[in-house]
């Protein structure tokens, strides 16, 4: 039995290292590849949609990055679904501060579906004006050449929607720097993974969702999405199937990450995991082999601490650390390299852990509401 155990974490161990190797190539692949396409000129009106909820870390500073955009013709539309919304205040400063820019806010009392945030932008939707529309999250800080960056890849008519990478900007408590090195060194990594091995993204992410209101009136527009918990996910997918590319802008956000406990840690990463594993079940299976520090823990303890798992430990150590490093220079850009790399070991731990939990339920916690998750879509639990 021991021999046996000793074979299966000797395999998980390399498969992970293999995989840190694989997901540095993709990074520097990734930079290098987009070099080529900065410079692009195409800079049509662009509608952006905002839907809100509540006040998030930074909120206001986040909100005002997108009033201060280097771009000639664009208007903000903010949606919220309670009149007496918390986050009302900075929205009506914003609109004293830049009385240039369009911005509107919208109250959306409608509920459509599970997904409130899909209700809001059914809501908002009619009260946009251009043909370019961008959707990103509430709690998304952008640069000031964002819009440009990402409205230049549709200039190409092969693609459907452009989406981008973010990078994490932690608060103080131990929960929300795991969050933010979960991002640099799992979340990240495997979207351009995915982006490899799949010959292109067939899915897009919530950080932003940039596209003709002629594509999404082929897809089916968004009431389809009205139960579905990952609405980014299913736009993106449903882009590919309608014969268009998503494409994944040279331009990285920032997600100002709440100050999580270690309980609510784990119950964001559990909605996580469990939104992965409804929309893309045979990717999330395929984690299994790519945890190299906890199968080399596993093989260390099934070895007895022998010298080889020793060394085979340390291996996959230096080689999650090299993932990390990689990704918060080379692709993300992060200013704070080496904060918490030395949580990355516990941190791999815990998310082997998290997967295998994964899998024992279906419920997710979102906005502080309890749901079932099947088949992708939400009820109430």
């Amino acid at each position: 039995m021991w021999a046996l155990l000793q074979v299966i974490s000797i395999i998980g161990s390399v498969c992970g290292i293999l995989y840190c190797c694989f997901c540095v190539l993709t990074a520097i692949n990734f930079r290098s590849r987009k070099r080529a396409d900065v410079g692009r000129n195409f800079a049509p009106p662009v509608s952006v949609l905002k839907p809100l909820c509540g006040v998030d870390p930074h909120a206001y500073e986040s909100l005002r990055s997108h009033c201060v955009q280097h771009y000639s013709d664009f208007e903000i539309i903010f949606g919220v679904g309670n009149p007496h919304d918390p986050i009302l205040p900075a929205v009506e400063r914003l609109m004293g501060e830049f009385p240039n820019v369009s911005i509107r806010l919208a109250v959306c009392p409608k509920v459509s579906g599970m997904n409130f945030k899909v209700s809001n932008l059914l809501q908002m939707l009619p009260l946009a004006r251009y043909e370019y529309l961008l959707i990103n999250d509430s709690d998304i800080c952008v640069p000031a050449d964002y819009l440009r960056r990402v409205a230049g890849p549709l200039e190409n008519a092969s693609v459907g929607m452009v989406t981008c990478l973010y990078r994490g900007i932690a608060a103080d408590t131990i929960g929300s720097r795991m969050e933010s090195l979960g991002i640099s060194s799992d979340f990240a990594p495997g979207v351009l993974c995915a982006n490899q091995i799949e010959s292109g993204m067939h899915f897009a992410l919530g950080s932003t969702l940039a596209f003709r209101r002629r594509t999404l009136n082929a897809i089916g527009g968004l009431e389809a999405l009205a139960d579905y918990l990952a609405d980014d996910y299913e736009l993106g997918n449903r882009v590919t199937k309608a014969g268009l590319r998503v494409e994944l802008a040279d331009c990285v956000v920032e997600h100002y990450l709440a100050d999580y406990s270690l309980s609510a840690f784990f119950q964001h990463q559990m909605r996580w995991a469990r939104t992965i594993r409804s929309s893309r079940p045979g990717g999330y299976a395929g984690l299994v082999f790519t945890f190299a520090i906890p199968w080399s823990v596993l093989a260390t303890l099934a070895s007895r601490g022998a010298t080889w798992a020793w060394i085979l430990l340390s291996t996959a150590v230096i080689f999650r650390l090299a993932v990390a490093f990689v990704f918060r220079i080379v692709v993300l850009r992060d200013r704070q390299v080496w904060r918490d790399l030395w949580l990355l070991p516990g941190r791999d731990c815990v998310a082997l852990l998290i997967w295998v939990a994964c899998y024992m339920g279906h419920q997710v916690v979102w906005r502080g509401k309890k749901f079932e998750l099947a088949n992708g879509k939400l009820r109430p639990a």
